[in-house]
């Protein structure tokens, strides 16, 4: 049987694959353009508050914002148990970059790429929601740390 290869996905010269992903998430109703200009304005609006790397900064702000273990429900007969379990990398990503965008998303009054500059300089200096957020996540996992053992059955 012929292997068959992964189709290429257009993506600017200029952008990586973490780039890409995280334009994907900022986009809704699969209004690509539009995502595009606010991570571009995003990244201006970074640059202009006084760093000179804005993409190390989003880096940066996603790993501080990224968890490492999360909570995940079991049932086992009759009790539902809170299971902390370690999450792959691709997660961590993906809910780094669905917290801040929601907590940017939830402020109102300016424009987008205003809120998601100041929420990824925030996580970027470990303050705000999304640091809380997974702040709050570890606090959990830390407190059900008891019921560890049962981490093999959860799939």
């Amino acid at each position: 049987m012929a292997k068959f290869k992964k189709a290429q996905m257009f993506s600017l010269p200029s952008t990586d694959d973490k780039t890409e992903k995280f334009i994907n998430y900022i986009m809704q109703d699969g209004k690509k353009n539009i995502a595009r200009t606010i991570f571009r304005k995003t990244l201006e609006e970074i640059k202009k508050n006084g760093h000179v790397n804005p993409k190390a900064v989003r880096e940066s702000a996603i790993e501080n914002a990224s968890p490492s273990v999360m909570i995940k429900s079991k049932r086992i007969w009759w009790a539902i148990y809170q299971v902390p379990v370690e999450v792959p990398n691709k997660k961590r990503f993906f809910y780094a970059c669905k917290w801040i965008i929601d907590y940017s998303r939830a402020k109102k009054g300016t424009a987008m790429y205003q809120r998601l500059a100041e929420e990824l300089l925030a996580a970027y200096s470990n303050q705000w929601s999304a640091v809380k957020k997974k702040e709050d996540t570890h606090k959990m996992a830390d407190a059900n740390k008891a019921f560890a053992y049962l981490a093999k059955y959860v799939k």
